[in-house]
């Protein structure tokens, strides 16, 4: 359970000339969750975005799966991320769009039923997205992400629109994945799921 799966050495980001990350160092390994907190503006979403091969950096050097990471399809195929909300097929109910993520991906981690069950959407499978709430839309998200096989996580704020308790089940899921050998990057403000990960700051200082 010690194999390194991200490796962070000395990255450096700059956006429009400014510094937003600085020398960071990050090690993360198989089957571990990874909590990055800190005030808006810090650098989390960005860290998140070098690790998906989306950002760029200044300096540094960032590997997962002991590679630079690409903005490709074998890389995909391993890597689930939840950043922005997605936009949507105009049409497709809830329930279609997780049938259209199961089919892309073949082997799916559980069942569309169970996956609509799993994220308290089956009274609102039938309805497109946009007719959702937020937290419904979230969950949907969440599902999707869950739901297609990946052996690394990237959440950016995945609380974000969740109510209390649905928090607390999320913390419960991310463990289930992390104990399957999956690994979790997630930056988050939320409490209780940082506690159940190591936590880190976008500096790299571990807390």
């Amino acid at each position: 359970m010690h194999d390194s799966i991200i490796s962070v050495e000395d990255l450096t980001v700059e956006l429009g000339g400014n510094p937003v990350l600085r020398e960071m160092r990050l090690t993360v390994t198989r089957g571990e969750i990874v909590a990055v907190v800190g005030p808006n503006g810090s650098g989390k979403s960005t860290l998140l975005r070098c690790l998906a091969g989306l950002q760029p950096a200044a300096a540094g050097k960032v590997r997962v799966f002991g590679k630079p990471p690409a903005d490709d399809g074998p890389f995909w195929r391993r890597v689930a991320l939840l950043g922005d909300e997605p936009a949507w097929y105009p049409g497709l109910t809830a329930r279609e769009h997780l049938e259209l993520m199961a089919a892309v991906h073949h082997r799916a981690r559980m069942t569309v039923e169970a996956a609509l069950e799993v994220f308290a959407l089956l009274e609102r499978a039938d309805a497109p997205p946009l007719n959702l709430s937020t937290g419904q839309r979230q969950r949907l998200s969440l599902a999707a992400a869950l739901l297609r096989p990946s052996t690394l996580l990237l959440l950016d704020e995945p609380e974000r629109g969740l109510d209390a308790g649905f928090r607390g089940r999320l913390g419960d899921l991310l463990g289930a994945y992390a104990d399957e050998g999956g690994t979790v990057v997630m930056a988050t403000h939320d409490p209780g799921l940082a506690t159940r990960a190591r936590q880190v700051s976008p500096s790299g200082v571990t807390a």
